[in-house]
């Protein structure tokens, strides 16, 4: 079970890592998009994010307080689907369902985020394949 969990834990971050990427490599063009959305003080935000994905991202994929990565990854993804994914304001009907399917998405990973939240909290260090416990204990 360890490795398969290891494996999903892998698979889960891509996605943030990625993205972490982007904002840290391309944070001026990406703060341009977030500021067209209305991101307050965008070019800080969008570092600020970027740093966010990324130590979410590293502390699932290497155990280090998986829990807590997961709550950051959260942290990021709950205000990313209202503030940068707003379908409802979209008059545009292909502009509207393009939102809409990235608002679901960021809602669902937010969702996800929570259940590897509450399965390493749970697990505690029976997790395996880890570098630290969970930070938090719900067993």
């Amino acid at each position: 079970m360890d490795v398969l969990v290891l494996i999903g834990r892998i698979l889960f971050v891509l996605l943030f890592l990625n993205s972490a990427i982007g904002h840290l490599t391309q944070t001026k063009a990406m703060a341009g998009y977030a500021q067209a959305r209305g991101v307050p003080a965008a070019t800080a935000a969008t570092f600020g994010s970027g740093v966010l994905l990324l130590l979410g991202s590293l502390s699932v994929v290497l155990g280090v307080w998986a829990d807590l990565g997961a709550l950051l990854l959260f942290a990021f993804l709950l205000p990313t689907a209202v503030m940068m994914h707003a379908f409802w304001k979209e008059a545009d009907g292909q502009a509207r369902q393009m939102e809409m399917i990235q608002f679901f998405k960021d809602l669902s990973l937010a969702g996800a985020c929570l259940m590897v939240l509450a399965f390493v909290a749970y697990v505690g260090d029976e997790l395996g394949l880890v570098i630290t416990g969970p930070l938090f204990d719900l067993g």
